[in-house]
């Protein structure tokens, strides 16, 4: 069994760390949450929290709730029950984040709900935390932000109860992660342009990051000083077609076209950031 798990676990880094490699999202991270009184449903809410990052397609997330079990693994494996084991995962292999999301759960009532003879009907329950950002480079944070869950229906068990909880935070949390994670693109081709100038341009995003017809992107070349990166703000251009769930067409003013297309002819670094309304 421990051979089986092994390889699973080799197979799963391999995979992480090849997808890593070609994959230019930001490297998200999401701690444990903390909780005042009973952890019995701390665990919960943060995994919806993971969810519904992940379901944002805009990062990579790192579950960093389990990353103590997989330390485990990785350490077991290194005693000598498995010295002749061909199936050790790569010691140290590892995705780091950028930003670490963190997060205090203040209460999660539960509330059983019976029957006029006593017996339990079913469970309500709500949610109430409190959110932040830390750049892991730098150690800051943002503030604090406050999340409140509606009361549940009745539910058949307590875990249900808090997961509808939860999902009635959803908007509210797809909110908060567009405006502490703004988008970032790139712009991969030169649809059209006349006299060295350029009118539509392509970026290698679109519906499946969450992009609509009518959003602006402000564009910046950045070039390295001191080895730090240092942007120069060009202009903004707006998506004007979804071309399938990868990929935007966006328009150019004409006051930026040529700029903006000497600089993608010469190979310049570009950077393209969602402007969140």
């Amino acid at each position: 069994m421990k051979r089986i798990i092994s390889l699973f676990m080799c197979i799963a880094v391999h995979s992480l760390w090849g997808y890593a490699q070609s994959d230019t999202r930001p490297v998200v991270g999401v701690a444990q949450f903390t909780c005042d009184g009973s952890y019995k449903y701390a665990g919960l809410v943060t995994e919806k929290v993971v969810e519904m990052l992940t379901n944002t397609h805009r990062f990579q997330v790192v579950d960093r709730t389990s990353y103590d079990k997989v330390h485990a693994e990785l350490e077991l494996q290194k005693s000598e029950a498995f010295i002749d084991s061909k199936n050790i995962a790569n010691q140290g292999v590892a995705v780091a984040a950028e930003k670490m999301i963190t997060g205090h759960i203040a209460k999660i009532p539960v509330y059983a709900m019976k029957n006029p003879d006593g017996s339990v009907k079913g469970y309500k329950a709500s949610v109430a935390f409190q959110m932040k950002v830390v750049d892991v480079e730098t150690g800051l944070s943002t503030e604090a932000t406050s999340f409140q869950g509606q009361t549940s229906e009745i539910m058949m068990s307590p875990e249900s109860a808090v997961t509808q909880s939860m999902f009635s935070l959803q908007k509210e949390l797809e909110e908060y992660f567009r405006k502490n994670f703004p988008l970032s693109a790139e712009i991969i081709k030169i649809l059209d342009y006349k006299k060295e100038v350029a009118g539509t341009v392509l970026l290698n995003v679109g519906k499946s990051h969450g992009i609509a017809v009518g959003d602006r992107f402000r564009v910046e070349y950045v070039e390295l000083l001191n080895g730090k990166p240092y942007p120069t703000a060009i202009g903004e251009i707006t998506v004007t077609k979804l071309s399938g769930n990868d990929f935007a067409e966006c328009s150019v003013p004409k006051k930026i076209g040529a700029e903006l297309l000497a600089r993608f002819q010469a190979a310049e670094k570009l950077n393209c950031s969602l402007i969140v309304k």
